[in-house]
């Protein structure tokens, strides 16, 4: 789905893992990068370099904190806030070649499925609970 999303949006110049930048800020005033990192399930680190990158396209402008000026916090820009109806389009039309041919009891439970399994990745193993030990 992400490659077929990513082909989508290719001739707007939004790369892979943006599109879910300008959504996160889509009417927002701003968001730090960690907190955008961690609606997105990906590390800071990653977050800044995406952040970085998307300065350079004209995408977003990068703040100061509000209260800790080493604190970077992201907007976005008129030229990424015009992307957010196209970003909203390519999801719905990924979604609906995806789930073609499938009924909506289907969908329904492969969705439920789906949060089950977020669910295990969002529990740590207690120490000792490990694989091989």
């Amino acid at each position: 789905m992400r490659t077929f999303l990513t082909n989508a949006l290719s001739s707007s110049g939004i790369y892979a893992g943006q599109d879910g930048v300008i959504i996160a800020l889509a009417g927002k005033d701003s968001l730090t990068a960690g907190a955008i990192a961690a609606q997105l399930g990906v590390k800071p680190p990653t977050m800044t370099r995406t952040l970085t990158r998307m300065e350079a396209q004209g995408f977003i402008r990068k703040l100061p904190g509000e209260t800790d000026g080493r604190q970077m916090r992201a907007t976005l820009t008129p030229q990424g806030a015009k992307h957010i109806g196209a970003i909203t389009y390519a999801v719905k039309a990924t979604e609906a070649f995806a789930f073609e041919g499938l009924t909506d009891k289907e969908i329904r439970q492969f969705a439920k499925v789906l949060r089950k399994i977020n669910q295990n990745f969002g529990e740590q193993p207690e120490s000792g609970e490990g694989f091989g030990e």
